[in-house]
This record gives C-alpha cells, sequence and structure tokens, in this order.
C-alpha cells in the first residue's frame, strides 16, 4: 500500500511538473489559434472559455450529490434543505454541495482507512477499516447539523418572549408590525433575529406577511414559533389587536420557557445517578470498607 501510495504521489508531481514546463508553449498555441479566428463567430470555443468551476467541479458536485441519495434512499434535497435551514446553514451551504461533501467525505476515509488497516491488518483490516471510516465519515456530517439545529432552536426559544416583549411594546407605541419588526432588529441580536430579518426583507420584496411567516415557521422548528406565526396571521385574517395577541404570546411564550426550564431541573437527579455510581460510590466503598478488609485479613 505504502507503494502504490508512493507511485501515485511520483505520477502527480511528474504530471504537474510537465503542466508548469509546457505552460508558455500551450500559452503560445491558444495565442496564434485566437489570432487566427480573429473577428470569426468561434461557437466551438465556447466551452473553452468556460470557468473551471462550470466545467468540471459543478458536474462533479451534481454526481457525488446525486451518489448520497442513492446511498441513503430516505433522505431528499427538501429535508436536507430544511436540516441545513434549521441549523443555519441554508444561506451558506447548498444541499447539493452538502451530500457531495458527505460523499467526498466517506471516499477519502475509504481510501485512508484501506491504506492504514492493509498497513496494519492485510486485506481484511484494510476491508474493515476502510468500511467503518467511510460510514462515520458518511454519518459524522448529518450528526454535526443535527446538533447545530437542535441547539440553535433552543436559543431561538429561549429568546422569543423578550422579542415579543419588544414587538408588543413597539406596536402598543403607535408602529405598525414590520416597523416593529425593524425595530427588534435594531436593538437586537441572534438567531431569532436573523430569522425576523429575513422574514422582514421577504415581505420588503413584495410578499404577504402570512407567506413571510408561514416560511419562518418552517425554517424554525420549535412549537413556540409555530403558535407565534399562526396567531399573527390569523391576527391579520380576523382584524384582531395585534397589541393584544402580541402580549398574550409572550406570556405564553415565557411559561414555555419556564416549565422547560423545571423539567430540566426534574431530570438533573437522575442524570447525576449514573457518574455517582460509576465514580463516587467505588471511592467511597474503598474509603470506608477498606480498612475493615485489612483489618480482617489480620485476624483471619
Amino acid at each position: 500500500m505504502l507503494l502504490i501510495l508512493a507511485i501515485a504521489v511520483l505520477a502527480t508531481a511528474a504530471y504537474l511538473i510537465g503542466e508548469a514546463a509546457t505552460a508558455p508553449a500551450r500559452q503560445r498555441s491558444v495565442a496564434v489559434r485566437r489570432a487566427a479566428t480573429y473577428g470569426r463567430l468561434g461557437l466551438s470555443l465556447r466551452t473553452d472559455r468556460e470557468p473551471f468551476r462550470d466545467r468540471v467541479l459543478a458536474p462533479a458536485k451534481d454526481r457525488l450529490a446525486r451518489s448520497a441519495l442513492r446511498l441513503n434512499p430516505r433522505t431528499s434535497i427538501d429535508a436536507v434543505r430544511a436540516k441545513l435551514l434549521a441549523a443555519g446553514m441554508g444561506r451558506r451551504v447548498s444541499p447539493t454541495g452538502f451530500l457531495a461533501f458527505k460523499t467526498a467525505a466517506a471516499v477519502t476515509a475509504l481510501f485512508f482507512g484501506a491504506l492504514f488497516g492493509g498497513s496494519t491488518a492485510g486485506a481484511t483490516g484494510a476491508l474493515l477499516f476502510g468500511v467503518l471510516l467511510a460510514v462515520g465519515a458518511f454519518i459524522l456530517p448529518d450528526f454535526v447539523i443535527s446538533s447545530r439545529a437542535k441547539r440553535r432552536r433552543e436559543r431561538i426559544r429561549a429568546e422569543l418572549p423578550d422579542a415579543l416583549d419588544l414587538l408588543m411594546v413597539s406596536v402598543e407605541a403607535g408602529l405598525g408590525f414590520d416597523a416593529a419588526v425593524a425595530k427588534l432588529i435594531e436593538h437586537m441580536d441572534g438567531p431569532l433575529v436573523d430569522e425576523f430579518e429575513q422574514a422582514l426583507n421577504e415581505m420588503r420584496i413584495g410578499e404577504s406577511r402570512s407567506t413571510a411567516l408561514k416560511r419562518l415557521a418552517e425554517r424554525v422548528p420549535a412549537p413556540e414559533v409555530a403558535a407565534f406565526a399562526r396567531a399573527i396571521i390569523q391576527s391579520d385574517q380576523l382584524g384582531m389587536s395585534l397589541g393584544r395577541i402580541l402580549k398574550v404570546q409572550a406570556a405564553d411564550s415565557r411559561h414555555r420557557r419556564q416549565a422547560a426550564a423545571e423539567e430540566k431541573a426534574m431530570k438533573v437527579p437522575i442524570k447525576m445517578l449514573f457518574p455517582t455510581v460509576l465514580f463516587i460510590f467505588p471511592a467511597m466503598f474503598l474509603v470506608i470498607l477498606g480498612p475493615a478488609f485489612l483489618n480482617l485479613e489480620k485476624i483471619f
């Protein structure tokens, strides 16, 4: 395996050296060809003028993404997009790019796992290590995205009562809902404010308030945000007082946050039981019963 890797590295180095050595000649030939075809409609050269990203990287990314979908038929582009939006990465990472990254990571892990396993345990070890590392590299990005989405959802749930209080005060002071959201974006920051800013931008470019709020609830899979969006939509449809709706939603969100904190506090003793049994009780038994066992050994 090490010999194969060394040969591959040497072949790559030779190829790069050859490309660097022949670059001036290729540039001169391209310049001569352009001069010969100057003024003509060079449709055949359209592929040469396309950037490397569009000619090579984009098709490769699509193929890797399709391979990831074949490996996991239960997932889909829409499901991956929802996960990325919940984790706050929907604007920076595309679903196709994420799936392509998973496949590329799995292939890379398979290669290095087979290389390591083959050098230590033979063909069986190469197969075992390669498959295990490939599966781990394929699953790990989903775990990271899910963990980040969970942390972001908990942070949004913690920020929601304060945001609703500020919206309520702004609306009761005479501002409209859009102006109140703009005031919220001005005075607060965090993932919830980022989602409100995106919803406000959608409303400013022509989307209806109900559509923007529905998309907000879809991006943040939290029951409090869904309840807030439904209440605002119903308030617009039925002509109810927006300030009263926001006041009720703020109180309800605060009660839910308090109930969640109490639930976590009640789970703490159960969570502390396992480290207590594993780490504290053995040390206590050793300190308390150790001298007794030594005395029994002397007696018998």
